[in-house]
């Protein structure tokens, strides 16, 4: 137990993939295989609130960038396959009260969150989308409890014996609002839109 325990706590995961090897060398390849201290000072966040309250466009910005490396800590896990990227938002104090406030109102909020390796060199531009996310609209209270004690094998090697919250309703809405007609299920963006 860390010292926010008792605390109520959020997390958000979000997958990104892409259909095509990564190209050697480019700023992704320098990226996914650097060393956290160049992660850090590359890793930004580029968020729009689209819909909200007066006080969250106030307080996080209509349009804001932050070098989430910088800002907060990171702790990167690099397989195979995959780079992972944790954030703890609760590592800064001032990121803590804007999620608080946010969360406060989070059933009339929406916003755009897209994920870039900052270009600090003009070789670099353009500087490309490693993923986005729209949240809109999240309904907390929505969210289940999910057991993730030693017993259920689901989620044991990701368990610390605690009780997790999970699977809140979200209005999911794409940034293309493309649908399927028979399942509703939201049309993948076109490859253009995929980082390469």
């Amino acid at each position: 137990m860390g010292k926010n325990a008792g605390k109520e706590h959020h997390s958000a995961v979000f997958y990104f993939s892409t259909d095509e090897a990564i190209q050697a060398g480019s700023l992704l390849e320098r990226f996914v295989n650097g060393e956290d201290g160049f992660r850090n000072s590359r890793f930004k966040l580029v968020n729009r609130i689209v819909k909200g309250p007066w006080i969250v466009k106030t307080a996080v910005g209509n349009y804001s960038a932050c070098l989430l490396g910088k800002a907060l800590t990171c702790r990167y896990h690099r397989g195979p396959n995959y780079l992972e990227i944790d954030v703890d938002i609760s590592s800064s104090k001032i990121a803590g009260a804007l999620v608080h406030l946010a969360l406060g109102c989070v059933t009339a909020v929406t916003i755009d969150m897209g994920f870039v390796v900052e270009a600090q060199a003009e070789e670099d531009l353009p500087e490309r989308l490693i993923g986005a996310v729209r949240i809109c609209q999240m309904e907390m209270a929505s969210a289940a409890f999910v057991d993730s004690s030693p017993a259920n094998s689901n989620t044991a090697s990701l368990s610390t014996g605690l009780g997790r919250l999970g699977l809140a309703k979200v209005n999911h809405a794409d940034v293309d609002g493309e649908r399927d007609e028979a399942t509703g299920e939201a049309v993948p963006a076109p490859a253009s839109h995929r980082y390469r």
